[in-house]
């Protein structure tokens, strides 16, 4: 192969969604599937690079791709919600929820009813803030990823900031999803004053 040529890797792809770069890293999760069309069910990460990278239609394709292999995982369906609301509207999107069997990671539970609209944005902080505080702060931050997308994905970009920002910020984590909030303020420019605050 050619010394230029990007690896087809995994996790290249992922290092570059986590470098803000979801148009290159979109593009390298394209070339992994066009090599090896086996994997594209299992590609969740795709997905988040596709809703970054503005390409929701591709991105609730993914997310649809990946409920065959995957029919329990929650957090399916919030992004498959985040791409079409995003694509289309937010009656679309709640008309288009997947349904997804039982996990019982807290407040997940709790996030897709507020998706739905059968629960309120307190009642999903109020799961969040059961059990040890260990598990709150790791709860609070996908309480606040998850809030933080749907008020993206809805258009109301004042309350997604203040909930993207405390999921990067006060209840940060050093997973999967919570690396995702904090790329998530880099690429919206959401953590400026976070940066003007660090050099007073």
């Amino acid at each position: 192969s050619h010394a230029n040529e990007p690896p087809l890797s995994l996790d290249a792809a992922v290092d570059l969604f986590f470098a803000a770069q979801p148009q290159e890293s979109s593009r390298l999760f394209d070339a992994i599937v066009l090599a090896q069309p086996q994997l594209e069910p299992s590609l969740w990460q795709r997905g988040l690079a596709l809703y970054y990278a503005d390409r929701f239609a591709d991105g609730q394709r993914q997310f649809e791709l990946h409920r065959t292999v995957n029919p329990n995982d929650i957090e399916n369906p919030a992004w498959h919600f985040a791409c079409v609301a995003r694509a289309k509207s937010l009656q679309a999107a709640q008309q288009a929820m997947l349904p997804v069997g039982r996990d019982l990671r807290v407040p997940l539970t709790e996030v897709l009813a507020f998706y739905k609209n059968s629960l309120d944005e307190q009642a999903v902080l109020a799961a969040a803030d059961r059990g040890t505080q260990a598990a709150q702060r790791n709860q609070r931050c996908y309480a606040h990823l998850y809030l933080g997308l749907y008020y993206e994905a809805t258009g109301a970009i004042d309350r997604a900031r203040e909930h993207m920002l405390l999921a990067a910020t006060k209840y940060s984590m050093t997973h999967f999803m919570g690396q995702v909030a904090q790329m998530h303020v880099k690429l919206r420019g959401w953590d400026e004053p976070l940066k003007k605050d660090a050099l007073k």
